[in-house]
Parts: C-alpha cells; structure tokens; sequence
C-alpha cells in the first residue's frame, strides 16, 4: 500500500492518537499552529489553559491517575521557560508526562536569536529524554521513545522541541504500534532473604510509599496484610494504597519527624519499605544503624545519608508482594502492641479539636469537616502549604490516589490545575481543591479555565494573609515575623468575576454546610474560609518535641 503524503505534525498528532492521547493541555504560539492545525482535525481535545504552568500540572495530573503519559503544549522561549516547573514537578513525582515545545525555524533564521533558548538542553536535567525533531521522518520513532521512557519505572518527564519549519515538513511515515513490556520480577533469592529477615524480626512494619501508588498494587498488598496482620504506616504520597480505615492503619508520616508515627518508626526492628522514592521527603532516616529496611519496589535503591537499605527486593511490587504472601511464615513472636497503643493515642489526639468552634478556624475542623462531606470515592487536590500537613495527618483516605498531593517538588499553584484535570477525568465524582492563599494566587488564571470548560468543582481556600508554612519555620527558629505577609481580595467578588460562585465562611459551622451545598451544585464554587495555625502550630510543637512512652 502506498504511504500518503502528510506533514509532520499530522504524523505526530497520529503518534500521539495511536499511543491512546485523549488530551493535549496547552498556550499555542505562532511556532505550534501547524501542530495545532493537527489537533484540530484529530480526535484529541486540544484545552487551552491561562498559562503554561497550568496547562503542565493538568498534563502531569493526567499521567499521575492513569499511568499513561499527559501531554503539555507551549511555544519557545518564554512559554518553554513556563513549563520548567510541571516539568520537574512530574520528574520528581514520577509522573508520566510529555512536553511538547514549538522553536523557529532551524533550517533557516528568519528572526536571528529573538526568544530562542537551547530549551533542549535546559529541559535535560529534569527530565528522562529531551530532543529536538530534526526530520518528519523521525517523529514516529522519537515519539514512542520519548513516551515509553516516560512510562517505565521508575516514570518521568520527557521532552520532544518540534521547530516550525519541521512541523511543516512533508513525509511518508506511520506510528509505530506500541506494544505491552512485561516489567521484570524479583528474583527468589532476594524474596527468600527478605522472608527469613520479616519473620525472625520482633517488631516488623510496613511503610507504604509513593511508588506503591503508581501501579495496581493494592490487592496483593492487601493480601499479604490479612495473612500476616502486619501494621502499616503511609507517607504523604503513599495514601490511599491501602484503605487507611483498616485497623492496621497506624498514620501518615507528615511532619519532618517527632510525631506519633514517627516514634512507631523508631521502635520497628525491621521495615518492610513498599515503593520508596528518594524524592519524596523522608519519614525518618532509614539506615542499618537504625533498624533493618527491605526495599520494595520496580527499580533499586538510591542510597542517600537518610536511606540505606539491609536489603533490596528490585522486580514488580505487586509479584513480590504476591510471593510474600505465599511462602511467608507468620511467627508468633512478632509484638505490635505498642504500635496499636500509639495508633489510638494518635487517633484520640486527631479527635482533640475535630469539633472546635475557633475562628478563625483550627485546620483540626477543618479536616474533620472535609472527612465528613467527601465521599469515600471523592478526591482531594492539594496544593501545598501549612494545611497539606494537618490534612495528611489527619485525613483517612479510602481510595487509591484520592488524594493528590506533592511531596516530592512540593511546589505551590498545582492545587487548582490538578482539580480541573481530575474533574476532566473524573465528571462524575465530587472533587475538591484546598488551597492556601498563596498557593491559590499563583495560577488564579485557571480559574477561567475551570469556568470555560463548564466542570462541577469545588476550591477551599484557607486564608490567613501569608505563607503560613514558612512563618511556622520562621517562628521555630525564634526568628522575627518578616516577609512573608499580604492583603488578599475579596475572594466572593473575585469569583464572580470569573463567572464562579463565591461563598465565605464566617463561623466554623459554616464550612460543612458549605461543603455540601457546593460539592452537590453545579458550576464551579469558591469557599473562602478564614484559617488560624497559631495554636494549632503550637501542639506540633508539642507533640514533636517529645517521646511517646
């Protein structure tokens, strides 16, 4: 058969369709319009965003959810430089994600060096794969590369710069067909090792880590805990791998360190550590000085002064999970008392002020309210500041990646994007942004976006007039108050200017009712609730500070 004549974009726009590319989020400029042209005439929904940071946090959001790669479009120079922050936010992560960046002609200059960055070699150290299309012909190969290096373990960005006059570059090539890889297991040895180090241990625990999230691993890891009773404790970017309203749920790992959870860490004798990632910050240091830790995940450990595993089980997590399961040997010997013990006192101190009538408000309530209204199969979009760590202490999560939050890049103005791409994605279940004022303030643009696209959806934005996370690190270091404060608009007359409904909460029992109303109505609903860390920063103090006996 005689291959049709097209032009490069046409060819990478079928590239794109044939690796399963529903959305494409982006700011076009005149480099892209042949690419764009493509989309146009394709079955891919091309969204336009406000700017291109949140065009690349609803792409990495995509790719978080489905495991497929999200796709992010901008031009060169000024909207390359855009992205460069959702670029190392997935790479952190280990996110899924393609960026596409348009650049001048490169075959002839027509505009000498006006706007032109080498974006190539900006975009390599946060990313796996950064290349220019030099030929129509080659963007069959360079698109599956670029999106099969995005998506093995461990996943990351990658970057594709398609120049204008390449876009327009006739050719005569197909896709290529993607095909399934089997990802290699562990092999018996290190399983065996692993088994005979759980079952001669006193005080064995599970952590559950961000790599646990990123594939299908929660029924062989249920598995595994219904056979050996085994306590478990969640890092930030780990919840919701297992249901954390399971009675061998201990906690989230939230603060840098001194929590409950923390002291039932320290008292482990050996850590069964599921998906860990050195991007994410660590629940504590974990080294053989400390106790025994068992690296569980797709790839080996990357060894750091805070992580040094005993011994590492590299392979599919759900396979050696599954191995676990079958050839382990329960010992009667194993004592988790104290670990339950400590899970009730962390659960009777979460409960201390769930019902405060404070106001402004304690981030105590306002975690209890939001565990009251969402449901079991809602989500939570994050964006990050003081609040992300009361809500990851305090909030069960129930379902796998309920709750989208950043501990890697931890990078504020990825709430509100991240709530759009999950409702894209999701129409039908309730979701809800939290969002600082500062975090909220960065990407407001999108909010129009969230409009314009006609999306149910809900933002909670806890003000208190400056960058509360750093002001707690400012006071701890009994350092003056400088720098970090700031007037806010009016949320509710803001709103309604993006064509969005405000609403303000001007006593505590009024967020939960809020919460339902808004989470049940259509449109998108801003809630602007006042928000006091003070006291509460105080009991973080209190309770880092000591040891739990």
């Amino acid at each position: 058969m005689q291959k049709v004549q097209k032009n490069a974009s046409d060819v990478f726009v079928e590239c794109l369709e044939n690796e399963g590319v529903q959305y494409v989020f982006g700011v076009p400029g005149e480099e892209n319009l042949t690419f764009l042209e493509a989309i146009r005439n394709s079955k891919i929904t091309f969204i336009t965003t406000r700017h291109e940071q949140g065009a690349v946090f609803m792409a990495a959001t995509i790719g978080r959810l489905t495991g497929k790669v999200g796709v992010a479009l901008s031009t060169l120079g000024p909207g390359a430089t855009n992205l460069f922050t959702g670029v190392a936010y997935a790479q952190l992560a280990g996110i899924p994600l393609l960026v596409i960046t348009g650049q001048k002609p490169i075959k002839k200059s027509k505009q000498g060096k006006f706007q032109i960055i080498d974006v190539v070699e900006m975009m390599k150290p946060v990313t796996k794969f950064s290349e220019t299309i030099i030929s129509g012909d080659k963007v069959p190969s360079l698109v599956r590369e670029a999106i099969r290096l995005a998506e093995a373990e461990r996943p990351g960005a990658v970057h594709l710069e398609l120049p204008e006059d390449i876009a327009l570059e006739s050719c005569k090539v197909d896709p290529i067909i993607p095909y399934n890889a089997r990802r290699p297991v562990a092999d018996a040895k290190s399983i065996t090792m692993a088994l005979e180090v759980i079952e001669n241990s006193k005080n064995p625990l599970i952590v559950v880590a961000s790599g646990g999230n990123r594939k299908l691993v929660r029924k062989q890891l249920q598995i595994f805990l219904e056979k050996t009773g085994i306590p478990f404790v969640s890092t930030q970017m780990g919840k919701g791998v297992e249901n954390e309203n399971s009675k061998l749920y201990i906690g989230t790992t939230s603060l840098s360190d001194g929590d409950y959870v923390h002291q039932v860490l320290r008292k482990a004798d050996t850590i069964i550590m599921i998906g860990h990632d050195i991007s994410e910050k660590p629940p504590i240091v974990l080294t053989p000085e400390n106790c025994k830790v068992i690296h569980i995940n797709f790839y080996p450990a990357f060894l750091d002064d805070v992580y040094i595993p005993t011994l590492e089980v590299v392979g599919d997590i759900s396979h050696t999970l599954w191995a676990f399961s079958e050839n382990i040997k329960n010992n009667p010997a194993w004592d988790f008392n104290y670990f339950f013990k400590v899970r009730d006192m962390l659960k009777k101190d979460i409960a201390t002020f769930s019902n405060s009538k404070d106001f402004p408000m304690r981030p105590e309530r306002i975690v209890s309210d939001i565990s009251k209204v969402l449901p079991d199969d809602g989500m939570l979009a994050l964006d990050n500041g003081m609040y992300k760590i009361w809500i990851a202490r305090n909030f069960v999560s129930k379902e796998q990646n309920s709750i989208l939050l950043d501990n890697a890049l931890a990078t504020m103005g990825a709430g509100l994007p991240s709530g759009i791409a999950s409702k894209i994605l999701y129409p039908n279940k309730k979701v809800l942004v939290v969002a600082g004022d500062g975090g909220f303030m960065m990407n407001i643009a999108e909010l129009e976006t969230a409009v314009r696209l006609g999306v149910n959806l809900t933002v909670l934005i806890l003000d208190d007039s400056g960058f509360g996370m750093i002001r707690w690190k400012q006071k701890d270091m009994n350092l003056s108050e400088f720098g970090l404060s700031f007037k806010n608009p009016d949320f509710v007359v803001l709103a309604k200017s993006f064509g969005a409904i405000g609403h303000l909460v001007k006593k505590a029992d009024d967020l939960v009712t809020l919460l339902k109303k808004t989470l049940n109505a259509k449109g998108v609903h801003i809630i602007a609730c006042p928000i006091n860390y003070k006291d509460a920063n105080k009991i973080l103090g209190l309770i880092k500070s000591k040891t739990t006996k």
